[in-house]
């Protein structure tokens, strides 16, 4: 407890080696609160940062803690091709309004190997003609693969953006079925 008598926002992080390479993914007491791709030192130290203005509480590396313990049991799970869905905890408190409502209806409607067009997934939360906001929303997610933005594509049948990189937005679907592997 901090001297007014309320509880200090613990943050724990730990980075996961992955086939779409290193994430990094912290937590919170309220439960996982953000995956950030291609965590190398420099991209790591820049989340880490932000994660404290936006929290207020230094984020300490402890990956053994019990707050991350299943996260990353269920992200080894996913990549090893053995979990098709996460069962986690999650803090929202980085995400607010509009993103929110989208990201929660993402996370609660849309499976493993299957997508949704954008202008789809506005229709879903009432708002038709919300398509560019969709994915805006798709690129605030803090907390991409659980929140599976990945899975949202054009309705054209382009494959659409993605904050971790095409390539790992074709890793996740080759992954799920959804695409062809990779030839290399």
């Amino acid at each position: 407890m901090d001297s007014d008598g309320r509880y200090e926002q613990r943050v724990v992080w730990a980075v996961v080696d992955t086939l779409i390479g290193p994430l990094l993914l912290a937590a919170t007491r309220e439960g996982l609160v953000t995956v950030v791709f291609h965590a190398t030192d420099e991209v790591r130290d820049e989340a880490l940062q932000r994660l404290a203005s936006r929290l207020g509480s230094e984020p300490v590396e402890e990956p053994g803690s019990p707050l991350l313990a299943e996260a990353i049991r269920q992200f080894e799970a996913y990549f090893a091709g053995e979990r098709h869905s996460f069962e986690l905890p999650l803090d929202w408190s980085l995400i607010s309004g509009f993103n929110r409502e989208v990201l929660r209806e993402l996370a609660t409607t849309v499976p493993f190997g299957t997508v949704v067009g954008y202008g789809d997934l506005a229709g879903r939360v009432g708002q038709p003609g919300a398509a560019q906001a969709v994915g805006m929303a798709m690129g605030a997610n803090p907390l991409p693969v659980v929140v599976p933005c990945h899975r949202v594509v054009e309705s054209g049948g382009g494959i659409g953006g993605f904050g971790g990189g095409l390539e790992t937005k074709r890793r996740l679907l080759a992954l799920e079925g959804v695409l062809p592997e990779p030839l290399f």
